[in-house]
């Protein structure tokens, strides 16, 4: 069985589930957002850091962010393996497609770690 090593997991049905089950919790995420601001027309800074300084909410967004980087990996490489490599015939498409996966996997990273030190307060 051949497997490539820069996807998220080797299967494509499991990239599909990942890609799903990040949606779900991106919406929710968005969703509970949507509602507090309706429900809180005349929000001020206190109000929204009392949101967020509370751990559950901490936890959702780092859920959220996590999903994000997911979700965004995982999209990034379908489109890097798909569009790419038929695109372009050639071995310049090989290192093209590893520059970009390389570039968008620290791009990613360089996210997760800079959000988890937003949440926390590292």
């Amino acid at each position: 069985m051949v497997t490539n090593a820069t996807s998220l997991s080797g299967s494509g049905l499991r990239d599909w589930i990942i890609q799903r089950a990040t949606s779900v919790v991106l919406s929710a995420y968005f969703i509970f957002l949507l509602v507090y601001l309706i429900c809180h027309p005349n929000i001020n800074f206190y109000t929204w850091s009392g949101l967020f300084s509370t751990t559950a909410m901490k936890v959702f967004t780092l859920l959220a962010l996590l999903s994000m980087v997911l979700h965004a990996w995982v999209g990034a490489w379908t489109i890097s393996t798909d569009y790419f490599t038929e695109r372009m015939q050639s071995s310049k498409a090989i290192w093209f497609r590893l520059f970009f996966q390389s570039f968008f996997a620290l791009l990613l990273l360089v996210y997760l770690i800079w959000g988890i030190q937003i949440i926390w307060g590292l």
